[in-house]
């Protein structure tokens, strides 16, 4: 349930990790405490998605337009165009944009001055159409609409284009119906090719041992920025940008924890929310920790957590409605006596989010959600036991649909008092 990096965020701090490691001259470097000392980078044998696989990609998108009646889907820079294409780049407040048609070519937009660069940078499609600093972008995209034989119809619009641009294409073309391009977006996205999976795997892999370093670190006193930091360290000795957010005692029973100072002390929990990002493709793991010796409550609820994440995982199987997935993970703890429904104590938020390129992506594991679960598909599956004034206790795996069942990309949480193998 991390507070997810975006992908621009995740761009520039890739880029600062970097220089960090090549550098080695960051206040971070100077402090490493030996358990991170000891890593090395896990990077080796990574496969890239091919250009094959990016193409099908574009082909079944252009046959989902066909079959809902979409003519063209319009995005700017983001996880989607990485994943159709491979490109990234900044945005702001210049338009830089990519129309994939239904039939033909698909088409850039950029600025002008822009272009001996985009070419540079764009490896599908060689349409490049630019617009002068006094010229209208939107007519440029209502030309590229004509110039694929669309004069009127539907026009996707992918789901984090900024309000601005949609308002002046909208204006510009007013032949065009704007709907949303999930159907196409996500009915690509949501399914996980062998590559993804692969992809996804090892940043799972890191993310593990990421924490099972930073957690030798625990010390009392410590705050859970000084937790952040050197698992900030150990993700870079490993090779890649990532980290955690991480919250002590009482703290851990808010979803996304607080921002009143903590420091750590014999008996807390710990809960550590976090992950990496390998070729763009992401991680979520939390783990929960006690430093010292558990309570027996402390005990119980780690326990019980445990069991509703089984049982979520247990429920996840191809054509089984994602509502139901939710249902028998927080059947589990309010049997407990907590809830019921979402209220805590008990399980405050659903049960898990589809994961790709985006930490959080479609579908979710939620109740009202009827989405039938297909082969392919990939979630989080962390249910909370979430008590205010004393802990939560969260245990986050992601998982994969396979034909037979659901798997694991890591090995749960053994027990309260091994929480790594």
């Amino acid at each position: 349930m991390h507070k997810r990096r975006d992908f621009l965020k995740l761009s520039a701090t890739a880029a600062a990790g970097a220089v960090f490691m090549a550098t080695g001259k960051s206040a971070e470097a100077q402090n490493v405490p030996d358990p991170i000392k000891q890593l090395k980078p896990m990077l080796d044998g990574i496969v890239p998605i091919s250009e094959g696989e990016r193409w099908d990609r574009i082909d079944k998108a252009q046959r989902l337009m066909t079959d809902n009646g979409i003519g063209a889907v319009f995005m700017e820079p983001g996880t989607t165009t990485f994943y159709f294409t491979g490109m990234r780049t900044w945005i702001s407040e210049r338009m830089i944009a990519l129309v994939i048609p239904a039939n033909g070519e698909l088409a850039w937009i950029c600025p002008k001055f822009e272009e001996d660069r985009m070419k540079e940078i764009i490896k599908f499609g060689k349409d490049i159409r630019t617009w002068e600093e006094d010229e209208s972008p939107y007519k440029v995209v209502a030309g590229i609409f004509k110039d694929r034989g669309l004069r009127s119809g539907k026009i996707g619009i992918e789901e984090r284009v900024r309000f601005f641009l949609f308002d002046g294409i909208r204006n510009e073309a007013k032949e065009y119906d704007n709907v949303s391009a999930v159907p196409i977006t996500a009915g690509c996205r949501m399914v996980k090719s062998p590559a993804e999976i692969a992809l996804m795997q090892r940043a799972n892999d890191i993310t593990i041992v990421a924490y099972k370093a930073t957690t030798a670190t625990l010390k009392e006193g410590m705050t859970p920025a000084d937790f952040e930091t050197n698992c900030r360290s150990a993700f870079r000795a490993l090779g890649v940008s990532g980290g955690a957010d991480a919250n002590f005692g009482a703290a851990s029973a808010s979803s996304h924890g607080s921002l009143l100072p903590q420091k750590l002390k014999e008996g807390d929990i710990v809960l550590m929310d976090g992950g990496c990002s390998v070729e763009g493709y992401q991680s979520d793991i939390s783990r929960t920790v006690v430093f010292g010796k558990p309570t027996q409550r402390q005990r119980d609820i780690w326990n019980l957590a445990r069991r509703a994440q089984d049982a979520g995982f247990a429920a996840a199987k191809v054509g089984v409605a994602c509502e139901d997935v939710d249902a028998a993970a927080r059947k589990v703890i309010v049997d407990a006596g907590f809830g019921p429904g979402y209220k805590v104590p008990g399980l405050p938020h659903r049960t898990g989010h589809g994961i790709g390129l985006d930490g959080h992506e479609w579908t979710y594991l939620v109740r009202g959600n009827k989405t039938p679960l297909q082969q392919g598909m990939c979630f989080s599956d962390e249910p909370t036991v979430s008590i205010p004034g004393e802990f939560g206790v969260r245990h986050e795996d992601c998982m994969y649909l396979t034909e037979e069942r659901a798997r694991f990309f890591t090995q749960q949480s053994p027990s309260i008092d091994q929480p790594f193998l």
